[in-house]
Formats: structure tokens, sequence, C-alpha cells
């Protein structure tokens, strides 16, 4: 009786164990990315009085460089809540834009936050391109006898 009882027992454990261990899974999870300078570093970024080489010692490397429209640099951090196999969800996002005047000074420094940012439409439309549309089996037995000796 007493082996019995000491069975149920251990799998009742083990299957409260189990489920601890499931539901722990399902847990969200968070993760913090990117380059977020200090307000003591940003404090010592003065426009018109320090050049880029100067940037990039204080700040660090920024997260990337604009393509377009003159020099700025972004140092850009993001903290995102992920939970199982859900859509991402960002928490919070900061940007932070140094802009540089061609002689590479500091022409000015903006920072901004998720409550900035805005949401891109997409546009559904596609773009026709030239060509054959070309169905299963002309792609499987179109190169039959093409083969060069």
């Amino acid at each position: 009786m007493l082996k019995m009882v000491r069975s149920k027992t251990v799998f009742g454990v083990g299957l409260l164990m189990g489920a601890a261990l499931m539901l722990s899974a399902c847990t969200s999870q968070f993760a913090t990315r990117g380059n977020l300078p200090s307000e003591e570093r940003m404090a010592e970024i003065i426009p018109g009085e320090i050049h880029a080489r100067d940037v990039a010692e204080i700040l660090g490397t920024p997260s990337t460089f604009s393509t377009f429209g003159g020099e700025s640099w972004y140092y850009i951090s993001e903290r995102v809540e992920y939970y199982a196999f859900m859509e991402p969800e960002i928490l919070d996002r900061k940007v932070i834009q140094v802009k540089f005047t061609k002689e590479g000074m500091v022409e000015w420094v903006e920072k901004k936050d998720n409550q900035q940012g805005r949401k891109i439409q997409f546009v559904e439309r596609v773009t026709a391109t030239a060509g054959n549309e070309i169905t299963f089996f002309e792609q499987v037995f179109g190169n039959l006898g093409r083969f060069n000796k």
C-alpha cells in the first residue's frame, strides 16, 4: 500500500512540475537592442564645436548612416517583448539623429521616441514585368534537348 501512495505522490509531483515548465515556457521575454548613448555622453555633443571623429569616440559606432540628403548618423535602440510564437511587441524605441555639416562638424542633434514614429503604408499593386508565364510542365520539360555537346 505504501508503494502505491509513493508512486501516486511521485506521479502527482511530476505532473505538477511538467505543468509548471509548460506554463513557464509561455512567459514573455524581453530583449534590448541597439546603441543608446547615456544622457551624460549626449551632453558632450555640442553643435558647432564637435567633429564627427569626436562623436564616434564619445558615442561609439552609429546604428546606421544616412543614405540621401547629407551626412547624418542614427543611434537606434529598442526594447521588445516576445511572447511565445506571437508577433513581437515594441515597448520602447529611441532614435538619436546627429546631423553634420559638409566640414564634418555637428550641425544639430535630435532625439525621437516611439511616440513620434509613423506607420508606413505599403502599396499593394504589382508591377508587370516583361516575359512569359511559364507553367510547371514547361519548366520541367523546357530544357530537354537544349544541352550543348
